[in-house]
């Protein structure tokens, strides 16, 4: 990725002139973070499952090929304000959804949280996911996403992933003591079965950062491809690896018993899980402000021409985060929200934009390497979003929210004396016609 990168609103010129114009804007604007700052946003917005960092670079190529430094402006510039409208839609949708989603992981978790304290009612209404999710809305989000700067968020990213690592500790630790005590599903270890496309609109919407790059991007002391190329990498590289644990220990304790939310497989009386249920909502509580700034940012794009007088920035915020938590309020399943978003929103942003872009504004030859990187990813972006879709519709995911598994309710099913044999579990399942998310 030997770009020469330069910051896209500057035109070309001697690289002094480029350092000076860019140490008079820093200083003028304000906008600035450390690097590492710059890599825990990243990470913070992209863990989960997977990413092509590709299209990352590809973006910022874009918009040093148009003078641009917004996706918005990026995809106006190369095909026009339809292109804009559509591109506002998604970068809109996809964190908006996002932010909904996050609200019911906060209300799912941290009400089994509380569940567990000792001399508490399971059925009061104080620790009800509705009451949690309004709770953590009012006293954590929004004073997080009322700030102006992303920059301000390095610290609480930092938080959010070293929490994430507790988490995936949690999740090794029981892989081993309760993997092998859950029975494995019929065709565990097939690989790529027919519903494969559903699992790549979860990872799209897991893994993407497009429509939050710029403000990262912008957020460097001296911004330029070169280090933009390498702060992907390295964020990335952290995610993927992480990624990859949980996803292969989470599947290897419970197969085809995995839920969309993988803490909902975990009994209710498990104490580390719990704590592990606690460090995950607080993770995705600190994530959530990330999202919001984008979803600011595109109506403040769309509609005050890209400035926003602090009333507004207030108003637009807290009218964003009270519909985001009303919706999140009368949905309960956190599956087909993921899936929808990722086919929908997310595989357009991360392989169809970026590559049109790419191909309409790059005068190299058809033989060069981002040329050929390009036109791979969008057919694979649109036949995602077609059959990903369908797939989503027809076959959702099952979901169990708020319900225990059936080997919680075993007799002698105990983390710390875990005595039931595969034949109790399998005998139990035909009683108990349990489905299976194949």
């Amino acid at each position: 990725m030997g770009y020469p990168g330069r910051r896209p609103v500057i035109p070309p010129q001697s690289h002094q002139d480029d350092r000076e114009t860019l140490v008079s804007e820093h200083k003028h604007k304000g906008k600035t973070c450390r690097q590492s700052a710059a890599v825990f946003n990243v990470v913070n917005s992209i863990i989960g499952s997977g990413i092509i960092d590709f299209s990352l670079i590809l973006l910022i190529k874009g918009a040093a090929l148009s003078g641009t430094d917004t996706y918005q402006s990026l995809v106006n510039r190369t095909f026009g304000f339809p292109g804009y409208l559509l591109l506002s839609v998604l970068q809109f949708l996809y964190p908006f959804i996002a932010m909904i989603s996050y609200n019911i992981i906060t209300g799912d978790t941290l009400s089994k949280v509380l569940q567990r304290i000792p001399g508490v009612d399971p059925e009061n209404l104080l620790i009800g996911r509705h009451f949690i999710i309004v709770l953590s809305t009012v006293v954590f989000t929004l004073p997080l996403s009322l700030y102006r700067d992303i920059a301000k968020l390095g610290k609480i990213s930092l938080i959010s992933t070293v929490l994430t690592t507790l988490i995936l500790g949690i999740v090794v630790a029981r892989v081993v003591s309760l993997g092998p005590h859950i029975p494995k599903t019929e065709d565990a270890w097939i690989f790529a079965k027919p519903n494969a496309i559903q699992a790549v609109g979860v990872m799209s919407f897991a893994f993407i950062c497009h429509h939050n790059c710029f403000l990262v991007y912008s957020s460097l002391e001296e911004p330029t491809v070169a280090k933009w190329s390498h702060i992907i990498h390295v964020s990335t590289l952290i995610s993927v690896f992480i990624s990859i644990l949980f996803a292969t220990c989470g599947y290897l304790t419970f197969t085809g018993y995995t839920q969309g939310d993988l803490f909902e497989n975990y009994c209710r009386n498990d104490d580390l899980v719990t704590f592990g249920r606690f460090c995950y909502g607080v993770t995705v509580i600190l994530t959530y402000p990330i999202e919001c700034f984008v979803t600011r940012e595109v109506i403040a794009n769309v509609f005050f021409g890209g400035n926003l007088s602090s009333v507004f920035h207030i108003i637009i915020t807290v009218v964003i985060i009270t519909v985001a938590t009303l919706v999140s309020l009368l949905i309960d399943c956190l599956g087909i929200v993921l899936e929808l978003n990722g086919v929908l929103c997310a595989a357009p942003l991360i392989f169809i934009v970026p590559s049109a872009c790419y191909l309409k504004l790059s005068e190299e030859p058809r033989t060069h390497s981002d040329k050929i990187m390009s036109c791979v990813m969008l057919p694979i972006g649109a036949v995602v979003m077609a059959v990903g879709f369908v797939m989503a519709v027809t076959s959702p995911q099952d979901c169990s929210h708020g319900q225990e598994m059936f080997y919680c309710s075993l007799d002698n099913f105990s983390l710390t004396n875990i005595s039931i044999s595969h034949f109790q579990l399998t005998t139990q399942l035909s009683i108990l016609n349990v489905s299976i998310f194949q």
